[in-house]
């Protein structure tokens, strides 16, 4: 007959909550105190507009009468509008168009102002980039409507030495929207431009020494070795880009009003029209519903992208 030894059954360790010191209370409520504003700021001007728009998309309200409940009414009244329509078509066009030539003269500017050039000239350059971009977009939409102005404009005369005939720049469907286009990127590529410049500072030398020395040179080297590794700034300046472009406003509204008929005419404008010259909030909260979702499904749509063409490493 056999004795079996019985093992003893491992006893887990008990472990007995810790409560934080008085010094570990402190930091915590010194650290929500310092996130308080923000949180307080993301809740009182982003999330209440946002529940407030899509509540009020539901409703007919002009201000001055009490509201009426409409349910999904203004949705498909918006659907059934040609304004709208054109004014999503043409956001749509704008953000292509802006975003690729303002990601485009940003990399190419930051590339040439890394390379080789004096430090005070680089700075030069870097402020005189971004300057723009601190001016208010609607005061210098005032100060390009004069120079692009058909009959006494500055543009209009420096092509005029050369022979060339005026242009009408803000008078015409055709270049109407380029003109618009050229003044946005003009004042907006200065943010991508700095964020290109950090970009490229953060690339060791040693890799385009290596890709040198591998053969590489000028766009060759750019296309395979900056480009690849500048990926993650590049994500985020068009997903910024983008967004900016989707809600564009000033330019448009300053410039043309959204003519020569609707052809510059953009969302932001349609919802400004609707909610505060026609007093139809309603109407206009259903536009802004659909903007909102529009942004949000093309960011979503970047950042599945970003997983084959952005590289971390």
């Amino acid at each position: 007959m056999t004795q079996t030894s019985v093992r003893p059954r491992a006893v887990a360790p008990v472990t007995v909550p810790v409560k934080p010191s008085a010094r570990e209370r402190g930091t915590r409520l010194l650290a929500a105190l310092f996130l308080a504003p923000t949180i307080v700021g993301i809740v009182v001007f982003t999330v209440v507009p946002i529940v407030g728009s899509l509540v009020l998309s539901l409703f007919h309200w002009n201000v001055i009468d009490s509201p009426s409940y409409a349910g999904i009414a203004n949705y498909r009244e918006m659907f059934g509008d040609s304004t709208v329509l054109v004014s999503f078509r043409n956001t749509l066009v704008f953000m292509v168009f802006a975003v690729a030539l303002q990601l485009l003269i940003a990399l190419v500017l930051a590339i040439v102002v890394n390379g080789r050039m004096p430090g005070w000239l680089r700075s030069l350059f870097r402020s005189a980039f971004f300057f723009p971009l601190v001016l208010s977009a609607a005061s210098i939409s005032v100060v390009m409507k004069y120079l692009f102005n058909q009959d006494f404009g500055v543009v209009n005369w420096l092509i005029g030495l050369v022979g060339i005939a005026p242009v009408p720049w803000l008078t015409s469907e055709n270049s109407a929207m380029a003109t618009i286009v050229i003044v946005y990127v003009w004042q907006q590529f200065g943010f991508s431009f700095l964020l290109f410049v950090g970009g490229l500072n953060n690339i060791p030398k040693e890799i385009h020494e290596a890709a040198s020395l591998d053969g590489a040179t000028g766009l060759r080297k750019h296309l395979h070795v900056t480009l690849p590794l500048l990926s993650p700034t590049l994500l985020v300046a068009t997903v910024v880009g983008v967004i900016n472009a989707l809600q564009v406003f000033e330019q448009p509204y300053v410039l043309t009003d959204g003519g020569p008929g609707d052809s510059t005419r953009t969302v932001v404008m349609v919802i400004y029209e609707t909610a505060f010259e026609q007093l139809r909030f309603g109407e206009a909260s259903a536009v802004g519903v659909l903007l909102f979702l529009l942004i949000m499904a093309v960011t979503a749509v970047q950042f599945r992208l970003s997983r084959r063409f952005v590289h971390y490493e």
